[in-house]
């Protein structure tokens, strides 16, 4: 009889433990808004029985709305799509350190927030993807556009369309181009290509490649992911569109193509964070990493992780050079980027 109790005692906390993490919640504030993205949370909650949670914003509000919440927020992870304001979040004290040793060995440290003296990581990177040009290929020649700095000299006057200077993606962007190039040289190239554009910038980076396939304009600057969807599509007046598309991965010849990162972290106030590390590594594994490419169209930054994407694969032609500029210098760059900006006239 004693044996028999002991057994069900033992069974009784096996079946309330499996209960508690059928209904555990992990919180999400995400910037990312991918349909694709909810076989990573559906498959996430079948392996582990934990559901998710998930709060929709951009970057900007995500951040705002931690500060505001303070150590009210019932946010566990934070998922965004831009280095520099993930750079900003850890500046701000948004985030707290995490050690995780299968995170470490997955993810190479330039794709890594700064380490702090106990050796946590505030975020990791978890894909990246380029910012590229594309061109009108009866309009334009690929050696007028093989550079970024090229996109503001006088050839191309009246080609360019570029959506908002003040979205991440471009503050990211000329964040860099300002550490490449100085202050005043980057002033000068933001003036060149307010000259340069076809029209005043409107829409996000897919109307920016249809309107060079309307004819609207010749040249658009673009990140690689919104690309590859057309390149996936199989609607004709998509396939019209790459018909008459040039592409580029600019400054192959100098110090490489500008790439962004998107990432996660676990929130400072996090109120479970045990299941908030679980899911960052969870989003570091081979299966997840391979989703990020073959479902949104993102490199994957994990180590010696395989996709099938062929898009990705083609219009890099297997491979570029990337930029290697710290996340965090490219977040400082960015106030005087922006009052550089207003200055040219930069919408």
């Amino acid at each position: 009889m004693f044996f028999k109790k002991i057994q069900l005692a033992c069974a009784l906390v096996l079946m309330a433990s499996a209960a508690s993490a059928a209904e555990q919640t992990l919180n999400i504030y995400s910037a990312r808004h991918y349909p694709t993205d909810e076989a990573l949370y559906a498959n996430f909650t079948k392996s582990t029985g934990i559901r998710i949670n998930r709060v929709d914003s951009d970057d900007a509000g995500i951040l705002a709305r931690l500060k505001a919440e303070g150590a009210a927020s019932p946010a566990d992870v934070i998922l965004l799509v831009d280095a520099s304001r993930l750079w900003k979040g850890e500046f701000e004290g948004l985030f707290q350190p995490v050690k995780s040793k299968s995170l470490d060995d997955a993810i190479a440290p330039q794709f890594r927030g700064k380490a702090s003296p106990d050796g946590g990581t505030p975020w990791f990177g978890f894909s990246t993807r380029a910012r590229i040009v594309v061109y009108d290929k009866t309009a334009v020649q690929k050696s007028d556009v093989d550079t970024y700095e090229a996109l503001a000299e006088p050839a191309n006057k009246g080609k360019l369309c570029i959506r908002s200077g003040s979205h991440p993606y471009n503050l990211s962007l000329f964040g860099a181009i300002m550490e490449h190039l100085g202050e005043a040289k980057t002033q000068t190239w933001l003036k060149g290509l307010v000259v340069n554009m076809a029209r005043t910038p409107k829409g996000g980076d897919t109307d920016q490649i249809k309107a060079v396939a309307a004819g609207e304009c010749a040249i658009a600057v673009t990140n690689t992911y919104y690309l590859a969807r057309i390149m996936r599509s199989d609607k004709a007046d998509d396939k019209a569109t790459m018909n008459r598309l040039g592409i580029v991965f600019p400054n192959q010849s100098s110090w490489g193509t500008h790439v962004n990162i998107a990432g996660g972290a676990v929130a400072r106030h996090a109120k479970n964070p045990a299941s908030a590390v679980k899911f960052l590594e969870y989003l570091a594994t081979p299966a997840a990493q391979a989703h990020f490419a073959d479902g949104n169209n993102e490199w994957p930054v994990a180590k010696g992780v395989t996709f099938n994407n062929e898009a990705l694969q083609a219009m890099s032609g297997g491979g570029f050079k990337s930029e290697t500029i710290p996340v965090a210098v490219i977040g400082m760059n960015q106030v005087k980027v922006q009052q550089m900006l207003d200055r040219v006239g930069f919408r």
